[in-house]
């Protein structure tokens, strides 16, 4: 399973750059060979076999972060700097009318099947929070009692809880009664209160927003919410932790790129009019589009040319490893 990818055996460094200077030299041969028809049809797919790549460089990090968790020393992956903005941002609340709004890729630039086909979709109107839910607010929840009230819960995520024994975020460890810290790529660190909580379930965030009185957004919602703000102005340094930033959007929503995937309360399904593509690259998202949930916006791990209003990246309900926290979302009073 994808958490626990990290503790097969791998090659070696030197092997592993052995293979990649194999492949380079067999892409490079046929770029500089082909014909125009055989380039015509080998140019889609060497983007898509690009992105793809790009997807598991980021996977690579996750697990890297995993990884080092299970060492007992706790190492650190690079040293990283303290977080900018210690104190954050108040959470406010940003409306949107609804009514009938066009989502999914509109076709120009790279995009993966499951972006599309574009289509119409009814929204009621709606509020989003101005920032992502913090460690701190997550805290309150946790010292709530949250995981230990069934109610705020959906059945599978209870059970998930008692089987599991999930006490707080992946990562998070009680800090001899001093607090909490936790695991980050730069080692054991003291809890920022401010930064966005991480490494989240579905479960855990659709408990959260319950606890709050809010709810997730529907990712036609967050995509409504994204369009027109730049992605560059996300978080992706490479492989720092996400960190508080001020809104940076005229609508005054922050950190919607490249902090961390969102969790959505939509489920991971086809768009109205989606077929995969004939032969190997049908295989790539149809088949897994049951029994998972879409997350929004990117982390701070993702790379920055993924990061565009209609990417949908997914993962079972459960999953904890990914960079993944939540934005509230609730029902604007008309």
């Amino acid at each position: 399973p994808r958490p626990l990818r990290g503790l097969l055996t791998r090659p070696t460094v030197v092997e592993t750059m052995r293979y990649r200077h194999h492949v380079d030299a067999a892409m490079n041969r046929l770029i500089e060979s082909a014909s125009a028809d055989i380039w015509a049809r080998a140019l889609p797919l060497i983007e898509l076999g690009i992105n793809h790549e790009q997807q598991h460089q980021e996977l690579i990090l996750t697990d890297i972060k995993y990884t080092l968790s299970c060492n007992p020393l706790r190492p650190a992956f690079r040293e990283i700097a303290p977080p900018a903005s210690p104190d954050g941002a108040p959470m406010d609340w940003i409306s949107f009318p609804g009514g009938i709004t066009g989502i999914g890729h509109k076709g120009d630039g790279f995009a993966f099947d499951n972006e599309g086909p574009r289509h119409e979709v009814l929204l009621r109107p709606f509020r989003l929070a101005s920032r992502p839910v913090t460690n701190g607010d997550y805290l309150a929840f946790i010292e709530d009692g949250g995981y230990h009230e069934p109610r705020h819960w959906l059945f599978d995520g209870w059970a998930m809880v008692k089987t599991e024994g999930w006490q707080a975020p992946l990562y998070w460890e009680r800090d001899g009664g001093k607090g909490w810290r936790h695991f980050t790529l730069a080692g054991m660190r003291p809890l920022e209160m401010a930064a966005p909580v991480c490494h989240l379930s579905y479960y855990e965030a659709a408990a959260y927003a319950a606890w709050a009185g809010k709810r997730l957004p529907a990712e036609a919602e967050w995509e409504t919410a994204a369009m027109g703000i730049d992605p560059a102005i996300g978080d992706f340094a490479d492989g720092n932790e996400p960190e508080p930033k001020a809104a940076q959007s005229g609508r005054g929503l922050a950190q919607m790129f490249g902090t961390v995937w969102e969790w959505t309360a939509s489920s991971y399904s086809a768009y109205p009019g989606f077929q995969p593509a004939p032969g190997a690259p049908g295989e790539y998202n149809g088949k897994f589009m049951v029994s998972q949930m879409v997350l929004r916006g990117g982390s701070c791990a993702t790379p920055p040319g993924h990061m565009r209003p209609t990417y949908r990246n997914f993962f079972h309900p459960w999953a904890r490893w990914q960079f993944s926290g939540l934005r509230l979302a609730d029902d604007q009073c008309t």
